[in-house]
């Protein structure tokens, strides 16, 4: 990147940037520890419980997006909120991504797309908020644009196992949000969780909508879509779905941000961008 400071608002404080030191990579993992085991009661094994940091292999080579709190003292504690965030020419050097792991995701490398994976998300409690997660997302438009990346994918969670509880959620997302059979990822057969388990009649879209976890609502509203079938995570307590996401459904908003506050065109993967829509035309 051109820049490692991707967008800062003065008014009030809060900031969007990658990490520039290991240091700060160490709180991002802290901070990754406090909500996935310490809130939302992941299973950690003992080293995890030791250092109280989410580690895994793939920290070492996906750059990592974080939210300072710059009122707050200097320091660790001014990261309030994380992504992590991986490119194909990265992930084919380190042999793999995360989301395969999971789901089948042939159709997402075959699209000819530049792909990143967006993964380990997660922000502390008073930082869940619409204008929080809207300068994330205008972070992750300057490395998409400066990326030229095409498509985004990776695994989002609903909290809790148990998927007849979670039943009107995933139908929801299966009957309004299925991916495209282009770009329609499927949960390992090992793996997979039927998510069609309500008829579509019998759903109260809006009230299940406003029920989704903010940051699935915030994909859905920027015209995300899902894969086929979920997947249970034990170690975390959650129920993953994999998101895909063509940037060019990004909202327009962000990339107008991102010009005004950089001074540059946007480009992305635009011949991408022409086979999905010439796809979903001829659908």
């Amino acid at each position: 990147m051109t820049s490692n400071v991707l967008l800062t608002d003065t008014a009030d404080k809060v900031s969007v940037r990658l990490t520039n030191s290991p240091e700060e990579i160490e709180a991002a993992q802290r901070l990754r520890y406090k909500v996935f085991y310490e809130e939302y009661k992941a299973v950690a094994d003992e080293k995890t419980a030791a250092s109280h940091m989410d580690v895994d292999e793939y920290d070492a080579i996906t750059d990592h997006l974080v939210v300072i709190d710059e009122s707050l003292p200097p320091g660790p504690t001014q990261i309030v909120g994380t992504y992590r965030l991986l490119r194909r020419a990265v992930a084919d050097k380190f042999g793999k991504f995360y989301t395969s792991g999971e789901y089948d995701i042939a159709p997402l490398l075959d699209s000819g797309a530049h792909l990143l994976e967006l993964g380990r998300s997660c922000v502390l409690p008073p930082y869940r908020t619409r204008p929080v997660l809207q300068k994330l997302w205008q972070g992750i438009a300057h490395y998409v644009a400066e990326h030229k990346i095409g498509l985004m994918f990776g695994c989002a969670s609903l909290h809790g196992t148990d998927v007849d509880a979670l039943a009107p959620q995933l139908s929801y997302l299966y009957h309004y949000h299925l991916a495209t059979p282009e770009l329609r990822a499927r949960a390992l057969d090992s793996r997979y969780v039927e998510m069609n388990r309500m008829k579509k009649e019998d759903i109260n879209a809006k009230a299940v909508f406003v029920s989704l976890p903010p940051l699935v609502k915030g994909y859905m509203r920027l015209g995300a879509s899902v894969g086929d079938g979920a997947v249970i995570d034990h170690q975390f307590n959650t129920t993953d779905v994999c998101i895909v996401m063509p940037t060019h459904l990004v909202t327009e908003k962000y990339f107008k941000h991102y010009q005004r506050v950089t001074n540059n065109q946007i480009v992305l993967d635009g011949e991408f961008a022409g086979r999905i829509a010439s796809a979903k035309g001829t659908g």
